[in-house]
């Protein structure tokens, strides 16, 4: 059954979130001898990202995915990538998984599927939300849904967001894991919380409706 904590502001999601990391991946290294994560794009999961690089861990044991990629040139500062190896937790981590999104959407797809095609279940799933109710790059409206239940990625078009070539890991793929932590801050998501609560078929909903998931939220969106 999915879990809400709510926290008092968006400063405290992240120390939640980076606090939940690192025991879980504590707890992953002890019991199989590695932790995998796959990270999310967004303003809450960087401060996330930025507490975890502050932290003496077990680097050396971690591996690196993520959840989309946007189909940009490589050294694009819009890649989420990039934006990551801005926090400083990349360089900390020999193993890190980036989708070639500079392929194209159908190709770049193609490529991280095989790529990771032996790493899962997943640690830990983080995610983000849209004001739309996406997540990854997985978009209302489009057919994020229909793909193969052994499918691990998917190219995706005309996303209503620029750019609108992404690639992103599909719902199946993403709730393979152990820990799932969806992160949702600002008052722009107070309308989708609303459609969740009243039982829309979000690209969000359908994603965490998973036993181990836990969704961290700014105090007062419910409201």
């Amino acid at each position: 059954m999915t879990q809400w904590i709510e926290f008092e502001s968006a400063q405290d999601v992240a120390v939640a979130a980076a606090d939940a990391i690192q025991e879980h991946a504590r707890y992953s290294i002890l019991k199989r001898g590695e932790y995998k994560l796959v990270l999310a794009g967004g303003t809450t999961p960087m401060a996330c990202y930025e507490l975890l690089a502050s932290r003496d861990l077990e680097w050396d044991k971690w591996k690196l995915f993520y959840g989309d990629e946007r189909c940009l040139p490589e050294d694009d500062v819009d890649r989420n990538h990039q934006i990551v190896a801005s926090s400083g937790l990349t360089e900390l981590v020999r193993q890190h998984y980036v989708i070639p999104a500079e392929l194209g959407s159908i190709k770049g797809a193609e490529s991280y599927g095989k790529l990771i095609s032996d790493q899962t279940p997943f640690d830990t799933v983080l995610l983000g939300m849209g004001e739309d109710g996406h997540t990854a790059s997985l978009f209302p409206g489009l057919d994020w849904y229909d793909v193969k239940t052994d499918q691990l990625t998917q190219a995706v078009h005309d996303a209503p967001k620029p750019p609108p070539e992404r690639i992103s890991l599909t719902a199946a793929a993403l709730k393979r894991c152990h820990q799932m932590l969806v992160l949702i801050t600002g008052e722009s998501k107070r309308d989708a919380i609303k459609q969740w609560k009243q039982g829309s078929r979000l690209p969000v909903v359908e994603v965490s409706d998973i036993d181990q998931a836990s969704i961290y939220i700014e105090s007062g969106l419910m409201r």
